[in-house]
This record gives structure tokens, sequence and C-alpha cells, in this order.
């Protein structure tokens, strides 16, 4: 008996190693709060968080195809805005750009915190940005995701 093959969050048929910009969600395993906690509308990073951001600033350096936005650590996602620049040779696809992000960050979190449990959850969510007032909008949203925390669809008490 074969499992049921889950339907990839992917856009079908679009190659994500084009150049472009992309918003992208990684949320932790179970929606845990592993990355600190919001107090008075102000991201209060925990050990762990403290690593996703060090570690997302550093894509670059790991990928120098890809140029990072806005992005901000919440206590149980991150939400980022990676731009994928046109080189002579192709580029990373999205997804393994955001793979080798969480297997970095595991590594380092393994190495450096004594944490038992998953840290991600399998996959992520993407936007592909297609203009300006989307990318504004995105922009706008991820500034200001701090203070909307409460009534976030990732908010878990």
């Amino acid at each position: 008996m074969s499992l049921p093959q889950r339907k990839s969050p992917r856009l079908q048929g679009y190659d994500y190693s084009l150049s472009g910009a992309y918003f992208v969600t990684i949320c932790t395993h179970n929606k845990e709060h592993h990355f600190g906690r919001i107090t008075d509308t102000v991201m209060q990073l925990s050990d762990i968080g403290q690593i996703v951001h060090k570690r997302w600033a550093m894509i670059s350096e790991f990928y120098p195809s890809v140029q990072l936005s806005e992005y901000v650590v919440m206590p149980n996602h991150i939400h980022g805005i990676l731009f994928l620049l046109e080189t002579e040779s192709k580029s990373p696809k999205l997804g393994n750009i955001i793979g080798g992000y969480k297997s970095g960050v595991s590594r380092v979190v393994r190495q450096e915190i004594d944490l038992k449990s998953s840290l991600w959850q399998p996959r992520f969510h993407d936007h592909i940005i297609r203009n300006e007032v989307d990318l504004n909008r995105i922009i706008d949203y991820v500034q200001t995701n701090p203070v909307r925390w409460k009534s976030d669809t990732f908010y878990k008490a």
C-alpha cells in the first residue's frame, strides 16, 4: 500500500532559482516558542533566537547570489525577504537555500544548546513578490509583526 503524496506548496512549474524577490516564513515544530518572547511589542530573543537571527544575516555568505532584505524573528517563526540575484551561473533554488539555513541553525543549536525536540516544521511558506506594491506591503508586514503578535496567525499562548 502506498502512502498518499503530499501536495507541494510551491507554485507548480515555477523555477525557484530564477532571480527575483521571495517572502519566506519558517515555523518551529509545533509552533513552540523557541526563539524568545514579545514584551511590550518588542521581540526579546532567547539564545536560540539569537542563533536564528545571526544565521539569517549570514545567508549571503553561504549563497553569494542571495541579497537579504527585511526580516524578523518571532517567538515561533521567522519572516524574511530574499532577493535571488541574476548571476553567470545558475543560482541555488529557494528550497535549497532555506534547507541549508534550517540545517545550519539546527546544527549550531545542537552544539550550543541542549534542545531535545525538533526545532523546525518540515516545510516553509513562500510567496513570490511580483511588484513594488507587493514588496512594500510585505516590508510593512515584517516590520510591524511584533506589534501585531497577539493577533498573528502563528500566535500560540
